[in-house]
C-alpha cells in the first residue's frame, strides 16, 4: 500500500482526494496546509499530491526532495518559473507535472496530438474552456495542455502560435494560431472542447468534468503509479501508458 500525503488538503480537492485514497485501497498519511508542519508528512509519505498553490511550489518540491519522495503536482496557474523548478527537483526525486489529472484529459490530450498532426496547418485550432465563477486563472491549465499538445502536433511553439484576449477590431486570424477562450460562472467543474475547423467541415473533441472526484481518482492512480519511480519528470500519458 503507498502512503499518500496531501498537500493544500483543507479545501475541497484535498477531501475528494482523501475519499479517492480509500476508495483505491491506499492509505491516506496526512495532509498539511499554509503553515503546517511540511517535513513532518513528507517524512512519512511514499508519495506527495500538491493541489496548493503556486506561491508554494518551491518550498514544496524542496520538502519532497529532503525526504526523499515524489511528488504529482497538479496545482495550475504555474509559469515558466515553476516549471524550471519542477526540471530541478526531477534531477533528485520523481515528478510528475500536470495541469489536469483527470484521465479522460490525458487521454483527450494524446487525440489532439495527433489530429494536429494529421489534419496538418489548413485546420485552424481553437480551444473554449468553461469553469467555476472562483477560479483565478485563465486560460486554464488544461486548456493551455491541450494547446501545447496542439502544438507539438504541429510541430510548433505555442509561446509564438497563442491567440488570446480578441477584443475589438482585429486583424484577421493568423496562419497556424491556436485560439483560446475562457468562460466563468457558476459552479462548472471543468469543461473544454477543442475544434479543428477546416474549410467545409470541423472536428471537435470535448470533455466535461461533472465533479472533482475525477480529478482526485487520477491524481491517486498517478500516485500509485509514481511511487518507487526513480528520479525523473514525468507526465500523466506515461500513467495510461500513451
Amino acid at each position: 500500500m503507498a502512503r499518500i500525503g496531501i498537500i493544500g488538503s483543507a479545501g475541497r480537492m484535498g477531501a475528494a482526494l482523501v475519499e479517492a485514497i480509500a476508495t483505491a485501497g491506499e492509505t491516506h498519511a496526512g495532509g498539511v496546509d499554509q503553515g503546517g508542519d511540511l517535513a513532518a508528512l513528507a517524512a512519512q509519505c511514499d508519495v506527495l499530491v500538491d493541489f496548493s498553490s503556486p506561491a508554494a511550489l518551491e518550498a514544496n518540491l524542496d520538502a519532497a526532495m529532503a525526504a526523499g519522495v515524489g511528488i504529482v503536482v497538479g496545482t495550475t496557474g504555474l509559469e515558466e518559473r515553476h516549471h524550471w523548478l519542477c526540471d530541478a527537483a526531477a534531477e533528485k526525486i520523481a515528478v510528475l507535472q500536470t495541469g489536469n489529472t483527470s484521465l479522460g484529459v490525458t487521454l483527450l490530450a494524446h487525440l489532439v496530438r495527433e489530429a494536429a498532426q494529421r489534419l496538418g496547418p489548413d485546420w485552424d485550432i481553437e480551444i473554449a474552456e468553461t469553469h467555476h465563477r472562483m477560479k483565478v486563472d485563465a486560460p486554464s491549465g488544461t486548456a493551455m495542455s491541450l494547446g501545447e499538445a496542439a502544438a507539438q502536433g504541429r510541430g510548433i511553439a505555442l509561446a509564438t502560435h497563442s491567440a488570446r484576449c480578441r477584443d475589438g477590431i482585429t486583424s484577421a486570424r493568423n496562419s497556424g494560431d491556436i485560439g483560446f477562450a475562457s468562460l466563468r460562472g457558476g459552479s462548472v467543474a471543468g469543461d473544454h472542447t477543442v475544434h479543428f475547423l477546416g474549410d467545409n467541415e470541423r472536428l471537435s473533441f470535448t470533455h466535461i468534468a461533472e465533479n472533482r472526484a475525477i480529478f482526485a481518482k487520477g491524481a491517486v492512480r498517478a500516485a500509485q503509479w509514481l511511487t518507487g519511480k526513480a528520479n525523473g519528470r514525468y507526465t500523466m500519458a506515461q500513467v495510461l501508458g500513451l
